[in-house]
C-alpha cells in the first residue's frame, strides 16, 4: 500500500472568497484555507490586511494530492478564474491584498509558475500583459472562522452571485474533467 503524499499550493487572485470557492469543487484537493500571505505584519487581521499596509494578499492555502491532482492543473484553473493581467485588483476589488500572485513552496513550484506564466504569454492567452508576481513563501496566515468556505455558506449574498457564480460557471465548463463528483 503506497502512502499518501500531500502537497500545498498558495495562490492569490483577489478575493479569497472566490478561490477557496473554486479550489473546494477539484478532485485531489484535500484541504482549502483562506488565509493571508506575503506581508510583513504577523499574524494580521481581515481588518488589517484590508488596509493595504501589511503588504499580505488574500490567498488560498490548497492541501492536495499530487498522484490525483498536479501542482500544473492547480495553476491552470487559478489563472482561469482570476484576470491575471489587472494589477493589484480583480475587478472592483482595488488594493495590494487582491493582487494576482503564487506564493511556491519549492523550486519545483517555483519554475512550474515560471513556466506556466511563459507559456500564457507566448500562446496569448490574454490580451494584456500577465502582472502575476512570484513571491517568496514566508508564512501563512489562516484567515478568521467566517472567510472559511463562505461561498458554500452563503450563496445568496450579492457579491457571491454576482462575483463568485460566474468563477464557478467558468471552471465547471472549462475544466469539467478536474471536477469532484
Amino acid at each position: 500500500m503506497t502512502e499518501n503524499r500531500h502537497e500545498v499550493a498558495t495562490l492569490a487572485g483577489g478575493c479569497f472568497w472566490c478561490l477557496d470557492a473554486a479550489f473546494r469543487l477539484l478532485k485531489g484537493v484535500t484541504k482549502v484555507e483562506s488565509g493571508y500571505a506575503g506581508g510583513i505584519r504577523p499574524n494580521p487581521t481581515y481588518e488589517q490586511v484590508c488596509t493595504g499596509a501589511t503588504g499580505h494578499a488574500e490567498v488560498a492555502q490548497v492541501t492536495f494530492d499530487p498522484s490525483v491532482i498536479t501542482y500544473r492543473d492547480l495553476l491552470d484553473v487559478f489563472f482561469t478564474i482570476h484576470d491575471p493581467t489587472q494589477l493589484n485588483r480583480q475587478g472592483a476589488d482595488v488594493g495590494t491584498q487582491y493582487r494576482s500572485a503564487v506564493f511556491p513552496h519549492n523550486e519545483e513550484q517555483r519554475a512550474e509558475a515560471e513556466r506556466a506564466i511563459k507559456e500564457l504569454e507566448a500562446t496569448r492567452a490574454w490580451d494584456a500583459p500577465i502582472v502575476t508576481t512570484i513571491e517568496p513563501m514566508k508564512a501563512f496566515y489562516p484567515a478568521e472562522t467566517y472567510h472559511q468556505d463562505y461561498y458554500a455558506r452563503n450563496p445568496r449574498q450579492s457579491y457571491c452571485q454576482a462575483v463568485i457564480a460566474p468563477k464557478i460557471a467558468k471552471l465547471r465548463k472549462m475544466h469539467f474533467e478536474r471536477l469532484a463528483v
